[in-house]
């Protein structure tokens, strides 16, 4: 027996145990203490973990050798902590405070840690007013000094995000969810912004991609790569695309980003499809849109905004993503993990989110 088909196995009598347990239950009248041989039968706590890992929104996790990172907005700025253990994040440390002044003093958003030439990098969202109405979100970048996920950082400014980056008096437009994409020697800048500036932050939000000279620059105009226009994109009181994530695998690119309302329950998981991994990613007509691909259940709820990362091992691919804790709306969140797989045809396949309590699985080689 391989190690995936003694996973697989151990899958089914978590989930039969699971399902079995009520009717046990039901059957029995005296509570009966298992006997040591059935002990030894039963599953070891360290090989599952249970739904959801941590209380927050927006995770991201950069895993570098044998060791997680994650990175989360709080405490007055950005907070990155470390793990052997994917489902058990580490203490979170501040890595950079935000300024007493200027455009991002405030409502600092879904940090992410990335890496480039044994230099750390990190994309979050900033305004220059607290609280809302949030008209004010800009994107940023930090960097570190050194080769040190911890920092110091030196703040690398504000990133254009606007239409006219020839004309120096040009103002960035409202940008969030910043994520960087590398592809043929390239570096893109993808993020979910406004087409204009609005007096109401109750305005539809798009896709856009624009090019980079480096980690901290944007060098080109945006271009519009995806609007929320299909059926399970719209319907509610606000139609969204935003957070969007860069998912590789076998020749194949794919931009896997939020929809609907992130405050409800309808929160889920759409994906763009590059056609062709040689052809010019600006082009929007190269991005073939399908969805939802993850969405919530009767149990969990406003499944979105994610990442992506492999078992300790590098054998299994797992999602990161938060859901909401109640129907009511609001941002009151906490943050999953499970695994996903791959079709025959090499497209992800996120099945169905497992519901809190149901035992999983560790990632492959976190016992190790």
């Amino acid at each position: 027996m391989d190690t995936a088909d003694y996973r697989n196995i151990k899958r089914i009598k978590a989930l039969l145990g699971l399902l079995l347990y009520p009717l046990f239950m039901l059957g029995c009248t005296t509570a009966v203490a298992p006997t040591v041989e059935q002990e030894s039968r039963l599953p070891e706590e360290e090989e599952y973990f249970t739904n959801p890992i941590a209380d927050g929104a927006d995770p991201w996790v950069f895993k570098k050798g044998d060791t997680y990172y994650f990175c989360s907005s709080g405490n007055g700025g950005i907070q990155v902590s470390k793990s052997e253990k994917l489902t058990a994040p580490g203490e979170k440390v501040v890595v950079w405070k935000t300024p007493d002044t200027g455009w991002n003093k405030s409502n600092v958003w879904a940090p992410e840690l990335h890496r480039f030439n044994g230099k750390w990098y990190i994309y979050y969202a900033a305004a220059k007013k607290p609280g809302g109405p949030f008209l004010y979100q800009r994107s940023g970048v930090l960097e570190s000094e050194g080769d040190d996920p911890f920092g110091p950082y030196t703040d690398k400014g504000m990133l254009y995000t606007g239409d006219s980056i020839e004309y120096t008096s040009s103002a960035p437009k409202w940008a969030i969810d910043l994520t960087p994409l590398q592809l043929n020697g390239q570096l893109y800048a993808i993020w979910s912004g406004w087409e204009g500036d609005a007096e109401t932050d109750k305005t539809k939000q798009h896709l856009y991609m624009a090019r980079m000279s480096n980690p901290w620059t944007i060098s080109s105009n945006r271009v519009l790569l995806s609007s929320p226009e299909e059926p399970w994109e719209t319907g509610g009181p606000l139609d969204l695309n935003e957070g969007p994530q860069v998912l590789k695998h076998k020749e194949k690119v794919f931009i896997v980003y939020s929809t609907r309302e992130s405050w409800l329950k309808e929160y889920r998981l759409g994906q763009l499809t590059l056609s062709d991994t040689l052809v010019n990613p600006m082009e929007a007509t190269y991005w073939v849109k399908s969805g939802p691909v993850f969405e919530g259940t009767d149990e969990v709820l406003g499944v979105g905004h994610c990442s992506f990362t492999t078992s300790p091992d590098g054998t299994e691919h797992w999602i990161l993503y938060h859901s909401k804790k109640t129907t009511t709306p609001g941002w009151d969140r906490n943050i999953r993990a499970q695994e996903f797989t791959w079709t025959a045809d090499g497209f992800p396949f996120f099945g169905v989110p497992v519901p809190a309590g149901v035992p999983i699985p560790v990632p492959s080689g976190q016992d190790d």
